[in-house]
């Protein structure tokens, strides 16, 4: 297993920080992205994301079934998943409730741990700061907290990314 889990709050440097361990990789890599441009600000985003990484590696959009993008990884690949946010966020808004994304989430870290190949995944850190105004928001916040954890749990190595800075939970 060589799994690696970066969480951070925005802006953090983790999805950077995923690219440099990735580009050390020597082999083929594949990003697996999780955002959708909704909107001019979050298609910026994805370009300077885009931007960021090697033109050689190969991108799969899933913003809703990562478990098949994994699943057509060749196994000598290594593997980023940016990010485990965007994916629970996606798929609470298609009407997916805690249970079905455990069970889900349970899957796809279990087949991530299993891999040879490194693999790294990306999420936001989001119970840090103050209780969300509304029910959305702290079902988002637990959710994504309870999918944070059990990704942590399952990892080789797991940090939270701080400007720029990896600490080490694990």
């Amino acid at each position: 297993m060589s799994l690696t889990f970066l969480l951070g709050g925005a802006r953090s440097g983790k999805s950077s920080l995923a690219v440099e361990l990735a580009g050390k990789w020597g082999g083929p890599v594949i990003f697996i992205a999780t955002g959708e441009a909704g909107d001019d600000e979050m298609a910026e985003r994805i370009r300077l994301h885009r931007d960021e990484r090697p033109a050689a590696w190969g991108t799969v959009e899933a913003p809703l079934d990562v478990r098949s993008a994994f699943e057509g990884v060749p196994e000598d690949a290594a593997v980023v998943l940016d990010c485990l946010s965007l994916w629970v966020a996606n798929l609470l808004a298609r009407g997916d409730g805690p249970r079905e994304i455990a069970v889900e989430n349970a899957a796809l870290s279990t087949l991530a741990a299993a891999r040879r190949s490194l693999t790294v995944v990306v999420s936001n850190e989001v119970g840090l700061g103050v209780v969300p105004a509304t029910e959305l928001g702290r079902r988002y916040r637990d959710v994504l907290g309870r999918v944070n954890a059990r990704w942590a749990a399952d990892a080789e190595r797991a940090a939270l990314v701080v400007a720029g800075r990896a600490l080490p939970l694990s």
